[in-house]
């Protein structure tokens, strides 16, 4: 598969269409098993609570995941991107309803590099607090 986006369609500023992504502890449990990493800060609400956390945190890995998929679904291929780093700046608090958290995402073309790359900065939102700094890709378009 190729990039659906052309290099000579984007300029430093294009955006990325946003997206919004729920969160439940449902979820969690699930990356829990796919990932291997049981810690009960990602589902036991008591035993966040007494390690200081306002209550079951996400994943960071998971929320990074979720973070990328606006850059995958905007290129078309998730085998565009070469790069990708992040900053967690704070957890993403879920609670136990229905409802659960919504992780909020946009991102815009920050620099045209070399090579038809391009990197993407993004920003990442959860109950208008930023959960991820210094979320960047590196995405090589067509």
């Amino acid at each position: 598969m190729t990039a659906k986006v052309s290099y000579d369609s984007v300029e430093v500023g294009t955006e990325l269409p946003a997206q919004t992504f729920p969160v439940t502890r449902a979820m969690l449990v699930q990356y829990a098993g796919a990932s291997g990493d049981f810690n009960p800060i990602h589902w036991n609400e008591k035993f966040a609570r007494e390690v200081g956390l306002e209550d079951v945190i996400a994943h960071g890995m998971f929320t990074m995941a979720e973070a990328i998929r606006v850059v995958t679904d905007w290129a078309g291929d998730p085998g565009s991107v070469v790069e990708y780093g992040v900053r967690f700046t704070r957890p993403v608090v879920v609670p136990n309803d229905d409802q659960g958290a919504l992780v909020e995402v946009s991102g815009k073309v920050a620099a045209l590099l070399d090579d038809k790359r391009v990197r993407v900065d993004l920003t990442v939102m959860s109950d208008g607090k930023k959960v991820l700094g210094m979320s960047r890709a590196v995405v090589q378009l067509g």
